[in-house]
């Protein structure tokens, strides 16, 4: 959570739950067959039981990813939508780690909705941004937690937004995390699909797996497949694209929502939003990126 407060965007600006639903149609229409709810945090909508009942009628596979604060509060629904897995947020096993970073004393109740929501069925699979200096000697930490619970723990490479204060030197490469892991377990890559985003791993002798997002240091730009839209309506055809299409004023106004889409996933750049092509992590100017910042982002 960024010590800067973010105002919040007027109502009117937002998709309403019927609107989700309907923009939703006509991704699906275009082949699109599984839609993740993410944030900030989806649970903090007012109406997020509304956008569920809109979205689990639609055939799509329905996932969400949360910080888990308020799911025991929806655990019910999101079973009833149909949802089968989880991912969580969660960048450290330490409490006084936890609070610097979310800004909340909020970590008994994260590890309690985890557990609550594996003993409901749910695939869980957690998410940890790793950042030199702050979470890197627990790495091995939430490899332990596979040991007896058939979690994938999801180490994913630090990456520029907008005041998120990135550096290339905090960012963890994927080879250092093999070698720190492969040093203390005996690990192996497991089957991955063409638009996979993660890398998986299996562990010799763990019920659960864990799997590396190397968006930085080995991107996978040429099988990614993701389409995001913004809480306000607006399509990204990659997290890291400066330009968005505004879809919700588009059927407000009854126009092409449908055209506009397809015209984004053309104008899609071939590598990291055509932000940084250079390759090379330590020529990245945050300052020269255009882009929110990932907690106005949502989706």
């Amino acid at each position: 959570m960024p010590v800067e407060d973010y105002p919040f965007m007027p109502k009117e600006n937002l998709m309403q739950a019927a609107e989700i639903a309907e923009i939703a149609k006509v991704f699906v229409s275009l082949g699109v067959d599984k839609i993740r709810l993410t944030g900030g945090e989806p649970m903090a909508r007012a109406d997020f039981k509304e956008i569920l009942a809109g979205l689990s009628n639609l055939p799509v596979s329905l996932t969400i990813t949360t910080n888990a604060t308020l799911l025991d509060r929806y655990l019910d629904q999101m079973i009833e939508a149909g949802m089968k897995s989880i991912n969580i947020s969660l960048d450290t096993l330490n409490r006084v780690k936890f609070i610097e970073l979310t800004r909340r004393d909020r970590f008994d109740v994260v590890q309690k909705n985890i557990q609550l929501a594996a003993d409901a069925g749910l695939k869980i699979k957690i998410n940890v941004v790793l950042m030199k200096g702050t979470n890197e000697d627990e790495i091995l930490d939430f490899i332990a937690l596979t040991k007896d619970n058939p979690y994938e723990i999801r180490f994913i490479e630090f990456m520029p937004f907008e005041g998120n204060k990135w550096e290339h030197q905090i960012v963890l490469p994927k080879k250092e995390l093999l070698e720190k892991v492969g040093a203390a377990y005996d690990i192996f890559p497991t089957k991955r699909d063409i638009h996979d985003t993660s890398e998986p791993y299996g562990i010799k002798g763990h019920q659960g797996s864990f799997a590396i997002i190397s968006t930085m240091t080995a991107p996978f730009c040429a099988g990614c497949n993701r389409m995001r839209l913004t809480a306000d309506g607006k399509m990204k055809n990659c997290l890291f694209s400066k330009g968005e299409v505004d879809l919700l004023t588009a059927l407000r106004e009854s126009g092409d929502v449908e055209g506009l889409i397809r015209k984004s996933i053309w104008n899609k750049a071939e590598r990291l939003g055509g932000q940084m092509d250079s390759g090379a992590m330590s020529e990245i100017k945050t300052e020269n990126l255009k882009n929110r910042s990932m907690i106005s982002i949502g989706g």
